[in-house]
């Protein structure tokens, strides 16, 4: 299966902020970027983040530069990406995410079926679940503190970004727990107009399971 990269403006990967092992952040600084250069609407209104994991914290991923693999599967405990829905006529909606191999950004279905491949029968504990998160509230709403990165000598796992540590908008210091705690039996029921609502207005969004992320994209007016 071959994959190919919409026209886009002339940014290019290496403009975008990463620091490894800190996702969350990077996707943070990425939908500023975004915004900041006309590549999304000014506010993030086409934008989501999206967080990926499961209620035991264990999801395979393939496509991943972080891989000693040939096919580049990684287990991570969770992961992070932006999607881009777009509105004009057949223009897919496209997925931005720094951590992957594939092309940057990649059309949602290709990235599903190349990243996530749901025809790859996993076991369901590695079942992906997705928080879909409007980005405005995101940029608003998120807070980490990086505790989560620490071991329990208080030591780095990995070595954090060299700016200062994201706060919300209302002055929380650390929230990320809320957006990865995964619990099957929060998924949506359907991809209809609650949902989509939900997803504009909650601060934690919505969550969909492997069947219903592509859906839901469709969905949205």
């Amino acid at each position: 299966m071959t994959t190919s990269t919409p026209e886009r403006s002339s940014l290019d990967i290496s403009e975008f902020h990463h620091t490894p092992f800190y996702c969350e952040e990077n996707v943070y600084f990425l939908c500023k970027k975004l915004c900041t250069s006309g590549i999304a609407d000014a506010s993030g209104s086409d934008l989501f983040v999206v967080f990926i994991s499961n209620e035991k914290k264990q999801i395979p991923l393939w496509h991943q530069k972080a891989s000693k693999r040939a096919d580049g599967v990684v287990l991570w405990d969770y992961h992070v990406i932006c999607i881009q829905k777009r509105r004009e006529g057949d223009t897919p909606h496209l997925v931005w995410d720094l951590d992957s191999s594939l092309p940057f950004p990649s059309p949602l279905t290709s990235y599903v079926s190349e990243t996530i491949r749901p025809s790859f029968e996993v076991f369901f504990e590695y079942q992906r679940f997705f928080r879909i998160v409007h980005a405005p509230i995101f940029l608003r709403s998120f807070a980490s503190d990086r505790r989560h990165m620490k071991d329990s000598a208080g030591n780095w796992i990995a070595e954090p970004p060299a700016y200062e540590p994201i706060i919300a908008e209302d002055g929380a210091v650390h929230n990320l727990n809320e957006y990865i705690e995964i619990c099957a039996a929060d998924v949506m029921t359907n991809a209809g107009s609650d949902s989509i609502n939900a997803a504009f207005t909650q601060k934690l969004g919505v969550l969909a399971n492997e069947g219903q992320l592509e859906e839901f994209f469709s969905q949205i007016p």
